[in-house]
């Protein structure tokens, strides 16, 4: 299941799969990794359940085995997860049958965002919603480092390529050591620059 990132201020992530069970925990897990290189785990469990009543839709009402794709944007405050497929006709809410199996996808969907919709694509269409970060979930810090990282991962060698995050660990230990080279070439102690880097980190951790 590739995903392809396309890199710019409103992070976005295409992750194509056929509407299968065995591909919903695959995607699940492809939807918490993504997520957590991005910096914003704390939304992990509600876009757990969220891919998982889209894409299990998918399944019941357009068919098993048939191509769908996810996208996931991070908007700074907000998650949007958006569930494209080929069906053509628009899903709505219907009323509950509290002791029914089916039919409580879309309620269940519209109960953990804070805003969601269908819409007709050129392909078929499309359900979306958005869901709240919070304040603390979005950390400029945290957006600049995805930022350096994954420009650092894309300059670089062939040990850094690969979207997993031993990849990403690798870049950041790369990168850092770069960065002690820099200050080193600038008569700066690279001691002293840690040192005043973790100042920052242990007040703004403790201010959080």
């Amino acid at each position: 299941m590739p995903g392809i990132d396309i890199k710019d201020r409103q992070r976005r992530c295409v992750l194509p799969f056929e509407a299968l069970p065995a591909e919903v925990r695959l995607l699940r897990r492809a939807a918490v990794t993504q997520l957590s290189q991005w910096g914003v785990p704390t939304a992990d469990d509600v876009t757990q359940l969220l891919v998982t009543e889209l894409a299990t839709n998918v399944i019941k009402h357009v068919g098993e085995g048939s191509p769908a794709t996810l996208i996931l944007e991070w908007k700074r405050e907000r998650l949007r997860v958006e569930m494209h497929d080929k069906g053509s006709s628009l899903p709505s809410v219907r009323t509950v049958d509290c002791d029914a199996e089916c039919g409580r996808g879309l309620h269940m969907v519209a109960a953990m965002a804070v805003d969601w919709g269908t819409v007709v694509t050129a392909l078929g269409k499309a359900v979306w919603c958005e869901i709240e970060l919070g304040s603390d979930a979005v950390c400029l810090r945290t957006e600049r480092a995805v930022d350096a990282l994954e420009g650092y991962r894309e300059r670089g060698g062939s040990v850094l390529h690969g979207r997993c995050e031993a990849a990403l660990e690798e870049s950041a230990v790369e990168l850092i050591a770069d960065l002690l080279h820099w200050t080193s070439a600038r008569g700066l102690d690279p001691d002293d620059v840690l040192d005043r880097a973790q100042m920052h980190y242990e007040a703004e951790s403790e201010a959080a």
